[in-house]
């Protein structure tokens, strides 16, 4: 949550949400742009602005500065990156554009550009990638989406099928047949995109190489982003996998991309060509800070709690949180219930039972309005039904806002109902003492000496329930490999 107050986006349709919530904490890969959140989240290093007028890419900048937690500040791996765009520039489409990065603090795992030349990367994408080669790949394929103007070619392509599909349903008349073209269009553009991704990586890996990097970075890097998303889909109770391919996906499969960049780099020739530089990367990113920003609220398990704004709640047993942009996330059964916990701004005149049943939500009973009190703060409670989902409902005033615990599940048993009220009575007010004791993780680096093995690094990780599997993860290491004596390797600690 990173804003101090979550405003509400109109009327909260009731048989959607549980599909919003699961589309909200899917990982993002390299995405499209989303839109601006409805908060005033802060940047938290101002950008560099310009004098007179502001320019649209100034402001543009800001924006995406803003919307992934503000800009974070890594002296060292600023300077490696902007050491690999040096190197990457001169042999890409356009030899002629300044390239600089902007680490973004945020740890989802993302990277994007702009056509001014910007390169941003998250901070959740630096703890993932191994070695300079592999974030070499990474901008690199970033760089190839704005010389081949990707973006802009896209767009013109959705302007093209909706001018049409309008045509034939409103203009002809015929508003089954727009629909098989509006049907059709989103095929052409999933096959676009994926299209452009190959696209993209097939040139970052040429001009990886071309800049004296292992253009087996990007393959590394790929089968990490997949390992990644199996192990989220895990966490979550889910058999999803990246590696099944969908007709409507934006991007090409995990395995499809891993193939492809494999076969590109065998064109440049045989594994241990170019320059991985994985003593140089883990020494820039030694310290980088992992996972939520305490700033912005942190999940520790089934426990969220937000320093900064004074407050703390634990999920029922099963569920795992994320903590979105606009709200606190979560998921459990593998996708059988789910949660929300966002705030508003309420009028203190407005009592709560009033604020229920206003109808921001669908299919609320009245009759099941309760007003209590939640560890001394003003709450009310109620039910509403769905088409497919019901959802228990509470509202709590904290200070000037009122903050709303949604929960949704298939049926609404006396059993789970049960768990959604003990869960909502554990919302309450951190003391100071607790909030100043609240740590930011961090990357730090561990030799494995005297027959260390990763399952011994592994417990010396801190705010996982899952510390192996992520320690694997990290450090691109299959299970029950053996560590090499003398090197380093990730571990997160507090």
């Amino acid at each position: 949550m990173t804003a101090p107050r979550l405003r509400a986006a109109g009327r909260l349709p009731t048989r959607p949400l549980a599909a919003s919530l699961l589309v909200a904490i899917a990982l993002a890969g390299c995405a499209s742009l989303p839109e601006p959140p409805q908060t005033t989240a802060p940047v938290q290093v101002a950008a560099p602005t310009t004098t007179g007028v502001e320019t649209a890419e100034a402001r543009e900048h800001q924006r995406l500065v803003a919307l992934f937690g503000g800009e974070y500040r890594a002296p060292k791996a600023e300077s490696l990156l902007n050491g690999v765009l040096a190197r990457l520039a001169p042999v890409s489409e356009t030899p002629g554009e300044p390239y600089k990065v902007t680490i973004l603090n945020s740890p989802v795992v993302n990277a994007f550009a702009l056509p001014t030349g910007n390169i941003y990367v998250t901070r959740g994408l630096l703890a993932l990638a191994n070695d300079t080669s592999e974030v070499a790949a990474v901008m690199a394929h970033e760089i190839a989406h704005v010389s081949l103007r990707h973006a802009a070619a896209r767009a013109e392509l959705e302007r093209r099928s909706q001018i049409v599909g309008r045509v034939v349903s409103e203009v002809l008349e015929k508003p089954q047949e727009g629909k098989v073209v509006e049907a059709r269009a989103r095929l052409t553009l999933a096959s676009f995109s994926r299209q452009q991704e190959l696209d993209a990586d097939k040139i970052g890996v040429r001009n990886v190489a071309a800049a004296g990097f292992d253009p087996y970075g990007a393959t590394r890097f790929l089968n990490a982003l997949g390992r990644s998303s199996s192990l989220r889909a895990s966490a979550l109770g889910q058999s999803g996998s990246s590696d099944k391919p969908d007709i409507l996906a934006s991007h090409p499969s995990t395995p499809d991309r891993v193939a492809a960049a494999q076969a590109a780099a065998r064109q440049i020739g045989a594994p241990g060509f170019g320059e991985a530089g994985r003593a140089a990367y883990l020494s820039a990113i030694d310290g980088v800070a992992y996972g939520d920003d305490p700033g912005e609220g942190v999940v520790r398990g089934r426990r969220f709690v937000h320093p900064r704004l004074g407050f703390a709640f634990i999920a029922p047993d099963g569920f795992v949180l994320e903590n979105g942009a606009k709200a606190l996330l979560g998921i459990a059964g593998g996708g059988a219930e789910a949660l929300r916990l966002d705030s508003v701004r309420v009028p203190a005149s407005t009592p709560l039972e009033t604020y229920l049943g206003s109808g921001w939500i669908e299919g609320l009973k009245a009759g099941s309005i309760e007003t209590s009190t939640i560890n001394g703060l003003p709450a009310a409670i109620a039910v509403a039904q769905g088409r497919e989902w019901m959802f228990r409902l509470a509202a709590i005033r904290f200070g000037t806002d009122v903050y709303r615990i949604i929960f949704a599940t298939r049926a609404l048993t006396a059993e789970a109902d049960g768990r959604f009220r003990t869960a909502i009575q554990t919302f309450r007010r951190m003391p100071q003492d607790e909030a100043n004791a609240v740590k930011a993780l961090r990357l730090t680096l561990a030799v494995a000496e005297g027959g260390a093995s990763a399952e011994s690094l592994s417990r010396r990780m801190a705010g996982t329930d899952r510390p192996l599997d992520l320690f694997l993860l990290l450090n691109g290491l299959d299970r029950g490999a053996a560590l090499a004596p003398g090197e380093r390797y990730k571990i997160v600690v507090e």
